[in-house]
């Protein structure tokens, strides 16, 4: 049995202060529900006082992104250990605004997915075709080579710590969503894929998550879905009120 899990990337959000509200009251809204795993990825600076926050409660902390050295002369960077000296326990790896403003190629993400179930974390591997080559009739051409190039090198045990999240390009931020048929269909597609690239149980063990303009009003259609097993969400998880309603999908 898959647990569901609803994620909130806050991306380039909340300073310090803002953060530490919105946690308070999320801790709060959300604090009976044991059926769902909740996660939120602040921005880094936000990262050790959200841990403390929550420490105790039943919101895990994620991070956006980590770079795949451990140390060394990378200014800028942040490694998945120091991240998870800091209290998280999961990494986003290739959203779609990492591949595209920051041209991040398909090896280097793998190298990201190594470096962080390496340090011990979860990993959510992002995968997402664009609108051009989905209108190409591209899109399970570029999902299947994103997400085999992703996991490439990884063993049926380190499979246990991943997380496949979904995300069309041209639903992020847009306001627009795949239907929750189009959704099922390129999910059930991803776990045959991952069938063929790991082993059944490890496919059918897999949780296969949906982003892209996740709200309350098209979560319960999305979660009804045999293959969507949770969400990615980004603007709504900024609204206390709007991402509890997502985390209480029916």
């Amino acid at each position: 049995m898959r647990k569901p899990l609803i994620a909130g990337n806050w991306k380039l959000n909340k300073t310090v202060t803002e953060a530490t509200e919105l946690v308070s009251k999320l801790k709060n809204a959300v604090a009976d529900i044991d059926t769902v795993e909740i996660m939120i990825a602040p921005p880094f600076t936000a990262l050790s006082r959200i841990a403390d926050l929550l420490q105790g409660c039943n919101i895990t902390l994620g991070a956006q992104n980590c770079y795949p050295e451990a140390c060394g002369a990378f200014t800028g960077e942040i490694s998945a250990e120091l991240l998870k000296d800091v209290g998280c326990q999961t990494v986003i790896i290739g959203h779609s605004e990492r591949r595209q403003l920051f041209n991040e190629p398909d090896n280097f993400i793998n190298r990201k997915m190594k470096a962080t179930l390496k340090a011990g974390l979860t990993a959510i591997l992002c995968i997402g075709e664009t609108l051009q080559e989905r209108e190409d009739e591209l899109m399970f051409d570029v999902l299947t080579t994103q997400l085999q190039a992703g996991l490439t090198g990884l063993t049926a045990e380190q499979m246990q710590k991943v997380v496949i999240a979904y995300e069309p390009v041209w639903a992020i931020g847009t306001g627009k969503t795949a239907s929750s048929d189009e959704a099922q269909e390129v999910h059930s597609f991803l776990r045959g894929i991952l069938q063929g690239t790991v082993d059944q149980p490890t496919a059918l063990a897999t949780r296969i998550i949906y982003g892209g303009s996740v709200k309350p009003d098209n979560i319960d259609g999305l979660m009804a879905q045999n293959d969507i097993d949770g969400a990615l969400v980004g603007g709504a998880s900024l609204k206390a009120g709007e991402f509890e309603r997502i985390i209480r999908f029916q």
